[in-house]
C-alpha cells in the first residue's frame, strides 16, 4: 500500500472521530510589484514581487478539509506561475505550477486558477507557495502555507510561522545574466546581501517592534524583520514554531538562546519529539519545533537565523550573514544574546534520527531505479552549467503533462518527453539514487510526492562500507520528506510509489542551480491520463505566449520525432578536436609550401632583381594574412 493511501486512510479515521465540514478557501492574488522595499534596512530600496501591490505575499492558513482555490492574475514583466510547494496536486498535475512542465505560464493581464485538492491529498503540516518561473520567487513571490489537521498529534497552546530566507539588493534577472555568462566560468553563485527572518500568526505577519522610517515602503513598515521582529511568549505556554527556508541560495542555521527545541515535523511529516540544539534548514525545507516558555521571564532571548556561508564562493567584506530576532516576555526586559557560537556548532541536520508518528514500514524493493549524478562544468559556450548524468536540463517546447494527456493512448517513447525525462509505471516502487558530484551542497526537491530516505552515503565513490553502506531492506519506519540536502560526495536513495499520474519536476531548489539546468522530470503513469483534460485556459495562455500546447517535447505531432528539441550547451571537449586538427594541418602545409618556394628560388639559379624580390615578399605576406584569417575562423568554429 502506498504512503499516500495509508496517510489518507488515517485522515479518514480522524474525520470520523472529529467531523468537520468541508469548505473552500478562495483567494485572489494579483501578482504585482511592490516598490521601495528594504526588509533588511540596507542598500537602496528596490521593487519586489508581491501580491495585490504589497510585500511580502500574505500567509495562507487552511484546514485539511478545505479545497484551496487561488486565482492568480499576472501583472509582472514576464509570464508567471504559482507552485504550492510540497502539495501533491493529486492526479491534477496541471495545477502544480511548474512552468514549462505543467503549464506555459500566465501572460500579462491574464488569470490562472489553481485548485489545490487538499481533502483528497492526505496532507497536513507546514508548506509554502512560491513562483516557479523566471526567478520570481528570488525577487519575493513566496509565502508560508499551513494545513491544519482535524486533530494535531502533539498539543500546544499557540503557533507561529518563522519565515527564513535570503535577500538580494539587485533583481534576479540582472544577477542571472552575470551568473550564466562567460565572465563567470567557475559558476560562482550571487551571494545574498542579507538574511531575513520574520514571523506570521495565522494569516497575518507580526508587526515590527518599532516603527520604521517613513521613507520605507508600507509593506516594510507593517512587518517586523530581523532585529525588528519578535515573538511574544507567555510563561507556562508551549508554542509550535513552523520554520521554512524560502531563500534562493543560502542554507540557514536556526536556534533559540535559552530555550529547548523539540522537532515534531519534517516537511509535512509528523515525527516523535526529538530535542535538538540547532537546525540546519536547506532551501525549501520545513521543520516544526515545540518551544516551552521559561518560568523566569526577567529577560528576553535572541532567536538566530544564520546563513551557511560555506556555500558562498566568497564572503564579501561588510556582509552580516546573521539574522537575529527575539522572544519577548516583556518590552521592558533586556535582550540576552549568547552569540557567537563555535564553528563546530554548525552541523548538518541528520533527518534519519527523526521517527514518523504515523508508522509506515519501508516500501518493498524497487521495480525501477533512476540514478542521477549532479555535476557542474564549463560548457562549450563558455558558461558554467549544472548537469544530471552529464546533461543540462532544457525545458521542452510543450509542457510535459500536456504531451502525456495527448499521447496517453499512443506509443510514445521516453525520449518523446525530452532528455532527462524518466517514465515511471503506475504503482511501481521507484528508487531515485541521487549523487552529489559537486563541491557544494544541494537541496533536491521532488514534486507530486514525498519519499522515504532508505539509504545515505557520505562518499558514494568509496568501497568502504562505513562511508558507503549497502542499502538495508526492511527498515521499520524511515523518515519521509520532500526535500533533501546532500553535501559534496554524499548520496541518498529516495523511495516512493508512482501512484500519482502526471509530470513531476525533480530539481535542486537553489534557484541559480535550477536556472543552470540541475533538473529532471518523472513522467508517471501516462496511460492513466487518457480520460484527463487539461483546463482550456492553460492552453489558451500558451497560444497568447506564442507557445505550442500540442505535440511531443519538440512540439511535433509524430510523438517520436524529436527534430527541434531544445538541447545543449554541452561540456567542453578538451584537447585536439577534428576542426582544430584540420586547421593546424593547413597552417603547417602553407608554411611548408612557403619554405619550399624560397628554397626553390635559392637553388634554381634565378637572379631576382630587388623589385622582383619585393614583389615576391608582398605575395607571401598577402597569402599568409589570408591564411591567418582562415585559420582564425577555423579555430573559432572549433
Amino acid at each position: 500500500m502506498s504512503m499516500r493511501v495509508v496517510a489518507t486512510s488515517f485522515l479518514f479515521a480522524l474525520s470520523v472521530a472529529f467531523p468537520v465540514a468541508a469548505g473552500v478557501h478562495e483567494v485572489w492574488w494579483n501578482l504585482s510589484y511592490a516598490y521601495n522595499v528594504s526588509p533588511d534596512g540596507l542598500g537602496v530600496p528596490r521593487r519586489a514581487i508581491g501580491v495585490n501591490g504589497t510585500w511580502p505575499p500574505p500567509p495562507i492558513s487552511v484546514s485539511v478539509n478545505d479545497t484551496l482555490i487561488v486565482h492568480a492574475t499576472n501583472y509582472l514583466d514576464n509570464p508567471g506561475s504559482l507552485h504550492h510547494h510540497g502539495m501533491f496536486a493529486n492526479k491534477t498535475a496541471w495545477y502544480d505550477g511548474a512552468m514549462g512542465i505543467t503549464q506555459c505560464g500566465i501572460p500579462y493581464g491574464q488569470t490562472a486558477t489553481y485548485v489545490v485538492d487538499i481533502p483528497n491529498a492526505g496532507q497536513w503540516g507546514s508548506y509554502w507557495v512560491h513562483a516557479h518561473s523566471y526567478g520570481q520567487y528570488t525577487d519575493g513571490l513566496r509565502a508560508p502555507l499551513v494545513i491544519h489537521p482535524l486533530k494535531e498529534v502533539q498539543t500546544y497552546d499557540d503557533e507561529y510561522f518563522v519565515v527564513l530566507g535570503d535577500w538580494y539588493h539587485q533583481e534576479h534577472d540582472l544577477l542571472l545574466k552575470h551568473f550564466l555568462s562567460v565572465a563567470n566560468p567557475g559558476g560562482a553563485e550571487p551571494v545574498p546581501d542579507a538574511p531575513l527572518m520574520y514571523f506570521a500568526h495565522g494569516d497575518t505577519y507580526l508587526p515590527p517592534i518599532t516603527s520604521a522610517a517613513p521613507n520605507v515602503s508600507p509593506s516594510t513598515n507593517s512587518v517586523g524583520f530581523n532585529e525588528n521582529a519578535t515573538l511574544p511568549f507567555e510563561s507556562g505556554k508551549t508554542y509550535r514554531l513552523r520554520i521554512v527556508n524560502t531563500g534562493a541560495f543560502a542554507g540557514m542555521f536556526f536556534w533559540i538562546d535559552g530555550h529547548e527545541m523539540r522537532v515534531i515535523e519534517v516537511d509535512g511529516t509528523d515525527v516523535e519529539p526529538y530535542v535538538v540544539e540547532q537546525l540546519n534548514i536547506a532551501v525549501a525545507q520545513r521543520y516544526s519545533v515545540l518551544v516551552t516558555a521559561r518560568n523566569d521571564t526577567s529577560s528576553n532571548w535572541a532567536i538566530h537565523g544564520n546563513m551557511d556561508t560555506v556555500m558562498f564562493d566568497t564572503v564579501p567584506a561588510g556582509l552580516n550573514p546573521n539574522a537575529t530576532s527575539s522572544i519577548t516576555y516583556s518590552s521592558s526586559n533586556s535582550l540576552t544574546n549568547l552569540s557567537p557560537v563555535p564553528l563546530e556548532f554548525y552541523q548538518p541536520t541528520d533527518e534519519t534520527v527523526f521517527v514518523p508518528s504515523i508508522v509506515l514500514p519501508q516500501l518493498p524493493p524497487p521495480d525501477q531505479v533512476v540514478e542521477l549524478e549532479a555535476t557542474f562544468n564549463t560548457m562549450s559556450d563558455g558558461t558554467n552549467r549544472a548537469m544530471f548524468n552529464m546533461k543540462t536540463f532544457n525545458f521542452p517546447k510543450v509542457p510535459t503533462v500536456f504531451t502525456q494527456v495527448e499521447y496517453a493512448n499512443q506509443n510514445i517513447t521516453e525520449l518523446g518527453f525530452g532528455e532527462l525525462a524518466f517514465t515511471l509505471d503506475h504503482l511501481s516502487v521507484v528508487d531515485v539514487v541521487v549523487k552529489n558530484g559537486d563541491t557544494g551542497k544541494h537541496p533536491f526537491h521532488i514534486h507530486g510526492h514525498d519519499f522515504q530516505i532508505v539509504k545515505r552515503a557520505v562518499d558514494y565513490t568509496s568501497n568502504d562500507t562505513t562511508l558507503n553502506p549497502p542499502l538495508k531492506e526492511g527498515q521499520a519506519n524511515p523518515i519521509r520528506r520532500d526535500t533533501i540536502q546532500l553535501l559534496p560526495l554524499h548520496s541518498a536513495t529516495l523511495r516512493f510509489v508512482a501512484d500519482n499520474p502526471g509530470s513531476w519536476f525533480f530539481h535542486c531548489h537553489i534557484d541559480w542551480h535550477l536556472s543552470s539546468g540541475l533538473a529532471a522530470v518523472f513522467v508517471e503513469a501516462t496511460p492513466l491520463l487518457a480520460d484527463a483534460s487539461v483546463p482550456q485556459f492553460f492552453k489558451d495562455q500558451c497560444a497568447t505566449l506564442d507557445l505550442p500546447s500540442q505535440g511531443n517535447a519538440a512540439g511535433n505531432q509524430d510523438p517520436n520525432n524529436l527534430k527541434g528539441l531544445p538541447e545543449g550547451p554541452f561540456p567542453q571537449i578538451l584537447g585536439w578536436r577534428p576542426k582544430g586538427i584540420g586547421a593546424m594541418f593547413g597552417c603547417v602545409l602553407m608554411a611548408t609550401l612557403g619554405m619550399a618556394t624560397v628554397t626553390w628560388y635559392a637553388i634554381s639559379g634565378h637572379n631576382l632583381t630587388d623589385e622582383q624580390l619585393e614583389e615576391e615578399v608582398r605575395k607571401q605576406r598577402a597569402t599568409k594574412k589570408s591564411w591567418k584569417s582562415v585559420v582564425a575562423s577555423k579555430f573559432k568554429s572549433a
